[in-house]
């Protein structure tokens, strides 16, 4: 081999080493691009996010609670409807404290309506447009600032409760006591639940001959109330507990008077439609029978001697 050819393999040699090496520097450029665009594109991501993530620190807080606190003054509520608010809450508790434990048997009538009372008076504290001590209404600012009306609900909802057990008929007014029919019939009601538990040991027929007529007295009681709509659900389960132990677990039975006239004008109406159509049948064959009536048959004999007479 002559010295240039062996000059001209060395260059073509060196010619490929470069080609190689411009092919390595295209790649790791091109490698380290992309990630610089990567990260580049994740730190903006990061930058531009909407989400909001407070920092867990003092400083953060702080900066909030300053924040809520920059509220203007007419939306604070005062110190008198906190007051207020909080009373409501504590009588709310203590009315439903009372319901729960006197829902069976039914005596929230005559339970909780001392709690009942204090709440209502609460409420009305609230609701009223009169100007408390600081000349300050709260029925806006705990009734009406928002969409919910917290206080509204809560307050009908137990309202609703006490119209529909019909509370109002056996509280006077002012919710201080019972009414004088509501404590009479809780009285008679005692006595009738003494006597059955006097006789609820072995025969029952000693029961209901004994107990008729406590019970009787009980019953009548009952109907007076009801048709002068004077009770309330304490009145109404307390007499049909008593009937069920009556009728159903004693067995005994007791007749009522007034089923006599009701039996008897139902027997006479039964029995019109057959004493019309006898009489009628006896009307019309009485008819039948009287073919010539007096007068004529009178006429006919004075008329019929006169033409005897004549031939005589």
């Amino acid at each position: 081999m002559t010295i240039s050819e062996a000059f001209k393999l060395s260059n073509m040699r060196l010619s490929h080493q470069n080609a190689f090496l411009t092919v390595c520097l295209l790649y790791v450029c091109a490698v380290a691009s992309s990630k610089g665009a990567n990260i580049t594109l994740s730190v903006s991501t990061t930058a531009k996010s909407p989400v909001f993530k407070p920092a867990e620190t003092g400083d953060s807080r702080a900066s909030l609670i300053s924040l809520l606190s920059a509220f203007p003054d007419d939306l604070e509520v005062s110190d008198y409807c906190n007051d207020l608010l909080r009373l409501f809450g504590q009588r709310y508790v203590a009315y439903i404290n009372c319901l729960v434990p006197s829902s069976r048997p039914v005596k929230v009538c005559q339970n909780c309506y001392d709690a009942y009372g204090s709440l209502v008076t609460t409420y009305t504290n609230i609701s009223s447009e009169q100007l408390g001590p600081a000349n300050e209404s709260c029925r806006d600012s705990l009734l009406r600032s928002d969409r919910l009306m917290v206080v509204y609900l809560l307050f009908n909802n137990l309202k609703d409760l006490w119209t529909k057990a019909g509370c109002d008929n056996c509280i006077t007014n002012g919710f201080l006591s019972l009414t004088d029919d509501t404590l009479y019939f809780m009285s008679t009601l005692n006595q009738t639940l003494t006597c059955f538990e006097r006789y609820q040991q072995g025969n029952h027929t000693e029961l209901c001959k004994n107990c008729k007529s406590a019970y009787k007295g009980l019953s009548e009681l009952y109907s007076g109330m009801e048709k002068n709509q004077t009770m309330c659900i304490d009145i109404e389960d307390g007499m049909n507990m008593t009937r069920r132990l009556w009728s159903k677990n004693f067995k005994c039975s007791f007749p009522r008077e007034e089923t006599v006239p009701v039996i008897a004008v139902s027997s006479f109406m039964l029995f019109l439609p057959i004493i019309f159509y006898l009489s009628s049948f006896l009307h019309s064959e009485q008819k039948k029978r009287k073919l010539i009536h007096p007068k004529r048959a009178k006429s006919y004999s004075s008329s019929l001697m006169n033409i005897q007479d004549k031939q005589s």
